[in-house]
């Protein structure tokens, strides 16, 4: 049974029923758009979306998401525009993303960016994904290389393994050097900072939830 307001500016369907578009404002799919709706769903699906999900993000009804992602109608850019907000993404993204085919799950060395910067790589785990839960980093310290004077403080938790080198980590006054295999765990809003005092690059798999990058 269609919702009070779920058949506003839609058009019967081939098989003369009117289908329940929620409150999109939408015409006939076979204007021109075709490939939006294939767009939109390998775009939620990136993000971990479900289409009860993205359309209670977007104050649509779930009709609306199903009849789009299924091409059986076009919305207007106004509708496309507040069902893209429950991402959230740009019309101008949407566009130009490049939509990998569902989740991006493996990546490549080189495909990760590195969000470092000087003697230090962080190298971002899942950079694409908007609605990331953690932080997930490969990091690279040269030798001698430091995060600074200032101590970071920030929300959240973090943790990681050394397994390249050593590490000089001190978290509220306290300072331990650890090895390959050594690990560390703490809240993040302590003062903390990290130092390679050893003469060969320190290599560190970490993870910070929230993410802080």
């Amino acid at each position: 049974m269609a919702e009070s307001e779920g058949n506003a500016g839609v058009r019967a369907g081939p098989d003369g029923s009117a289908p329940d578009a929620g409150n999109a404002d939408v015409h006939d799919g076979d204007s021109g758009d075709a490939g939006i709706g294939e767009r939109l769903r390998t775009l939620r699906k990136m993000h971990g979306l479900s289409q009860r999900e993205l359309a209670r993000r977007a104050g649509v009804t779930h009709a609306t998401i199903s009849l789009i992602e299924a091409e059986r109608v076009s919305p207007s850019v106004s509708s496309l525009k507040k069902v893209l907000d429950g991402v959230p993404i740009s019309l101008a993204e949407f566009f130009t993303v490049e939509c990998a085919d569902g989740p991006h799950i493996f990546y490549r060395a080189d495909e990760l960016p590195d969000m470092g910067s000087g003697d230090i790589a962080f190298r971002l785990v899942g950079a694409e994904r908007r609605q990331r839960a953690m932080t997930l980093l490969h990091e690279t310290y040269a030798p001698g290389s430091d995060t600074g004077e200032e101590m970071l403080v920030h929300a959240g938790e973090e943790g990681g393994v050394i397994i390249r080198g050593q590490i000089e980590l001190t978290v509220a006054g306290e300072s331990r050097v650890l090895g390959v295999g050594d690990a560390y765990y703490f809240p993040s809003r302590l003062p903390h900072r990290f130092r390679n005092p050893g003469d060969c690059p320190c290599e560190i798999i970490s993870a910070n939830s929230p993410p802080s990058l």
